[in-house]
């Protein structure tokens, strides 16, 4: 039975799946192909994935596919309660709400797993960290799992390095149709509306101070340039850093970063990274916000006892008051602010990322037991097949290869 928080609010979350689902093209042909394939008949299988419109109509195109549904969200503030309810009115098992708390947040993965799920669709590796700790009993049901981000993608090498991972996994996030778009435009743009929406501020003009120039941070950077501000990186690796040079930006030190920055916006994937010494150096009125998948890159531990006072400044805006009188100020409880803060990623931009999740699930079914317990790649051709049907439904041809190009390039 679901576990939701109000079932009435159903109709608004049903409106925004549709429009959702009116704007996610490839996902819409997949579910064509899967109502007549039925690829997942016979099959359970448990999600946590951002518990929001995109999501759910993935979801519904598993259970078109003949897949029993058990849903959850992935962080405890990107859960939209509307579109939860719809979920659970339209017949898939669903446990999420939104400000979970951090026993409830367990006791929704918890609970759809306990039906014995044979594939996973993990979104930072929830689902299975908690199979491979407390309910070790349900993985020989597993065939394998599809791994949504670049957080989850480090827990599971490192628990194939330790060799402790049980069943195949799936790295959708390294598909190139996925982190090349959805890392890079999606995250760029859903991190500066939930900014925008949450703060009401003007960028241009301002120091904005990116923790990482991967992907997303690459993306991230490129928007805030386009809103006119001042962009300065920091970064651990030698060739990123030189990279955001050559694109044009600042690259300095926290330490040297967090005197002069006026918005920080870590994409790391890592913990502490504005840690302490860098809150005591920030000028009044500095906005903190975190676009990687856990709640730890912001120490906001450390910022709490440093403190003498926190209140709420604003709706998803919390003030920190140091002792030399100070304010900080910190969005959306130091998580996912793209989520936490807005609606994530636009729908065209998750009708990739969706469709390399439904069709690598697709894979595993396919390949049952014929798989290498590892993390393993998406296959090219998904990746390809995903890509030539997002041109064909934007309507765009590309010109290919004649016989005699083909000889000459060897292929």
């Amino acid at each position: 039975m679901s576990e939701i928080r109000d079932i009435t609010l159903a109709p608004e979350g049903e409106k925004k799946i549709a429009w959702a689902r009116r704007n996610m093209p490839v996902l819409r042909s997949i579910e064509k192909d899967f109502e007549k394939t039925r690829p997942f008949e016979g099959l359970k299988i448990a999600l946590s994935v951002h518990m929001e419109a995109k999501t759910a109509y993935l979801c519904r195109v598993m259970a078109a596919a003949g897949a029993e549904m058990h849903v959850t969200g992935c962080n405890p503030l990107s859960t939209q309660d509307d579109v939860a309810a719809a979920v659970a009115v339209g017949g898939i098992d669903v446990h999420a709400w939104h400000a979970s708390t951090p026993e409830e947040y367990e006791r929704h993965l918890t609970a759809v797993l306990e039906p014995g799920p044979n594939i996973i669709i993990d979104d930072g590796s929830d689902l299975v960290n908690l199979l491979h700790t407390k309910l070790t009993h349900l993985i020989p049901d597993i065939i394998g799992g599809c791994e949504e981000t670049t957080t989850g993608i480090h827990r599971l090498r490192a628990m194939a390095r330790a060799g402790t991972l049980r069943f195949p996994m799936i790295m959708v996030n390294e598909a190139d149709c996925k982190h090349l778009f959805d890392n890079r435009y999606g995250t760029g743009q859903s991190v500066w509306d939930g900014i925008n929406r949450t703060t009401n501020l003007i960028v241009a003009g301002k120091n904005i101070v990116i923790a990482g120039y991967g992907w997303c941070g690459r993306g991230v950077a490129i928007r805030a340039k386009g809103l006119g501000a001042k962009v300065i990186i920091t970064e651990i690796d030698s060739v990123k850093a030189i990279e955001a040079l050559m694109d044009g930006y600042s690259v300095m030190t926290m330490a040297d970063a967090s005197r002069i920055g006026d918005v920080f916006i870590c994409v790391t994937g890592c913990r502490d990274v504005v840690a302490k010494e860098h809150f005591e150096n920030m000028k009044d009125g500095a906005i903190l916000c975190n676009a990687g998948h856990f709640n730890v890159e912001i120490d906001i531990e450390s910022l709490t006892e440093l403190s003498t006072m926190r209140y709420e400044a604003r709706n998803n805006i919390e003030g920190f008051v140091l002792p030399d009188g100070k304010t900080l100020f910190v969005l959306a409880e130091g998580r996912l602010v793209n989520l936490a803060a807005g609606d994530g990623h636009p729908a065209e931009i998750m009708d990739m990322s969706f469709a390399i999740q439904a069709m690598s699930a697709a894979y595993l079914a396919k390949n049952r037991g014929k798989l290498p317990v590892d993390v393993i790649s998406v296959p090219k051709e998904i990746d390809e097949e995903v890509a030539s049907m997002k041109l064909a439904a934007l309507d765009i041809s590309i010109d290919q290869l004649s016989k005699e190009q083909r000889n000459y390039l060897g292929m």
